[in-house]
C-alpha cells in the first residue's frame, strides 16, 4: 500500500509545508538490492580504551571489503593492521566527511566514569552520519560481568543506542550487540546484518550473541543447499519471507491452509518452492512437515509466520474467537516444535524463527488475545533457547506498522498514527521482516539465539 503522505513530503510544496509546519518527514529508506556490497559508503570504527572486540570487527569489515575509517586512535590502527585492515585517517578538522556506518567498540568500558568514550567518540561525528546509516555498538554481556560496575556500565549501552535512533533522524539507525566471552568469532552474521541495508526497519534493538560453532559458507548465499518451510506463506510477510530465503539459497517449502492452494502454487512456482497445503493446527501437521522435509534431504529452518487477529474488547469477545487465535498464533507452533524436536525433525545446526509483534510487548487495545498470543511467542523462545542442542537456534521478530492488506484495512487515524509513531515515522515492508528472518535463518548465525528483536522503525509502542 502507497504512503500517500510520505510521498507528498517528498514533492517541493511537501518539503516547503514539512519545513513550516514541523510536519515528520519520512525519508526513504535504502534498502538491500542483489549485487551490491554490504555496506554502500565509508565506515568509521573506534574503541574505548582496552576494548577485546576489535580485531573481530575489524576482521569482519576487511572481510566485507569496507572502506574503512579511524580518528586518532594508535592502538585500534594497529589492531586492525594485524587483521589487514587499512583504517584511513580521519583528520580532527574534518566535517565534511560522511559515514554509512560508524561502528563503537564499547566492550573496554568498566564503569559509569569511562562511558565518557560513548560522547567523546560520538559527539564530534554526530552530524556526519548518512541518510540511512547504521550506529552498532558492541560491548559485552552485563550478566557475565566480572564486576558490578561493569555490568552496570555495560548497560547502559542500551540507554545510548535507544537515544541516538531517536535523535539522529533520516533513517538512521542504532543497536547494541552484546558479545559473550570467547564468542566472538559468531559476531559476523550479525555485524554484517545490521551494518546493510537489510535491518532498513530494525532500530533501537539489543542483541545478544553467545559462544558457538563456527561454520564457513558462502555469504551471497548463506542457505545455499538448506531447506526451509515457512507457515502462512501465501501472501504478505510470508510470501516475503519466502522470496528472500530462496534468494538466500534456499530451497523454499510453502505452507498454508488448503484454501490458499492456488496462491500457494503461485509463490512456490515463482521461486523453484515446494507446496504443503494443509492446516497448521492440525495434530499430525509436525509429522507431515517432517515428511515433506525429507523429500528435499531434511528441514534446516522452520519460521512460524502463520497467524491472524480476532479484534475485540475483552467484555465484547466470544470464546471461540479467544480459542481459535491462541491455536493457531501459540499452541499450532508449542506442538510443532515438539515434534520436530523430539522426533529428529530438524537437522543439525537448525533454525526455528518465530513472528510475535510489538502487541505481545506493549499490548494493544481490543488485542487481548492477540497480545497473549505473541507474548507467548516471546516466551516459548526465551525458554526453549537454552534446551535446544545439535547446534539448533530459536529466535523471533516482533513487527511493528508494516504495510500489508491487514494494515490496509485499519481505519484512516489509527493506521496514520501506527506509521508515524516510530523514529522512522513510516511504516515498514513486509521484506524488513524477512530480512531480519533471513538473518536468524542463515548458516553463519551459529550465536545468535534466545532473541526477541523489534522490526518496527522503533516504534514508541511499548519503546
Amino acid at each position: 500500500m502507497t504512503d500517500q503522505y510520505q510521498a507528498f513530503t517528498q514533492s517541493p510544496l511537501g518539503k516547503f509545508v514539512v519545513k513550516n509546519l514541523g510536519l515528520p518527514s519520512p525519508v526513504s529508506l535504502d534498502r538491500f538490492e542483489n549485487a551490491q556490497p554490504v555496506v554502500n559508503g565509508a565506515v568509521l570504527l573506534g574503541a574505548a580504551p582496552s576494548s577485546t572486540i576489535s580485531a573481530s570487527i575489524a576482521q569482519i569489515l576487511s572481510n566485507i571489503h569496507a572502506d574503512s575509517y579511524v580518528g586518532n586512535n594508535v592502538e585500534l590502527q594497529q589492531t586492525a593492521a594485524k587483521v589487514g585492515l587499512n583504517l584511513r585517517p580521519l583528520n580532527a578538522d574534518d566535517k565534511e566527511s560522511k559515514f554509512k556506518a560508524v561502528v563503537f567498540d564499547a566492550s573496554g568500558i568498566q564503569d559509569s566514569e569511562q562511558l565518557k568514550a560513548l560522547y567523546n567518540f560520538f559527539n564530534p561525528i554526530a552530524r556526519q552520519i548518512s541518510s540511512s546509516g547504521r550506529v552498532i555498538v558492541i560491548g559485552t554481556t552485563p550478566e557475565t560481568a566480572k564486576t558490578v560496575k561493569q555490568a552496570i556500565a555495560q548497560r547502559a549501552l542500551e540507554g545510548f543506542v535507544k537515544s541516538a535512533g531517536k535523535e539522529f533522524k533520516k533513517g538512521i539507525t542504532a543497536q547494541v550487540v552484546y558479545v559473550d566471552q570467547g564468542a566472538e568469532a559468531n559476531l559476523e552474521s550479525t555485524l554484517r546484518f545490521l551494518i546493510s541495508p537489510r535491518s532498513a526497519y530494525v532500530s533501537g534493538q539489543v542483541i545478544r550473541i553467545s559462544k558457538a560453532e563456527t561454520v564457513k559458507l558462502d555469504w551471497a548465499k548463506p542457505l545455499a543447499g538448506k531447506t526451509a518451510l515457512v507457515t502462512g506463506a501465501s501472501r504478505g510477510i510470508g510470501e516475503a519471507i519466502a522470496n528472500v530465503l530462496a534468494r538466500d539459497g534456499a530451497h523454499v517449502i510453502c505452507l498454508d491452509v488448503p484454501q490458499q492452494q492456488a496462491d500457494l502454487e503461485r509463490v512456490a512456482g515463482s521461486i523453484g518452492g515446494s507446496v504443503l497445503a494443509i492446516d497448521i493446527t492440525a495434530a499430525d501437521a509436525g509429522e507431515k512437515i517432517k515428511t515433506a522435509a525429507a523429500k528435499q534431504g531434511g528441514l534446516d529452518a522452520i519460521v512460524h509466520n502463520a497467524g491472524i487477529t480476532r479484534d475485540k474488547t475483552l467484555a465484547n469477545m466470544k470464546p471461540e474467537l479467544w480459542d481459535l487465535v491462541i491455536n493457531i498464533n501459540l499452541s499450532s507452533i508449542e506442538r510443532v516444535n515438539d515434534y520436530l524436536l523430539s522426533n529428529d525433525g530438524l537437522n543439525a545446526n537448525g533454525r526455528i524463527v518465530c513472528v510475535s509483534s510489538i502487541s505481545g510487548i506493549a499490548g494493544n487495545l481490543g488485542q487481548t488475545n492477540y497480545a497473549v498470543s505473541k507474548a507467548g511467542v516471546i516466551g516459548l523462545v526465551k525458554f526453549t533457547a537454552p534446551t535446544l542442542k545439535n547446534g539448533i537456534t530459536i529466535n523471533a521478530v516482533a513487527p511493528g506498522f508494516i504495510e500489508t492488506q491487514m494494515t490496509a484495512a485499519i481505519p484512516f487515524a489509527i493506521r496514520e498514527a501506527g506509521r508515524r509513531m516510530n523514529s522512522m515515522n513510516q511504516g515498514g515492508l513486509p521484506v524488513d521482516v524477512a530480512e531480519a528472518i533471513a538473518w536468524y535463518a542463515s548458516t553463519g548465525s551459529t550465536g545468535v539465539t534466545g532473541n526477541v528483536v523489534r522490526v518496527c522503525g522503533q516504534s514508541l509502542l511499548g519503546a
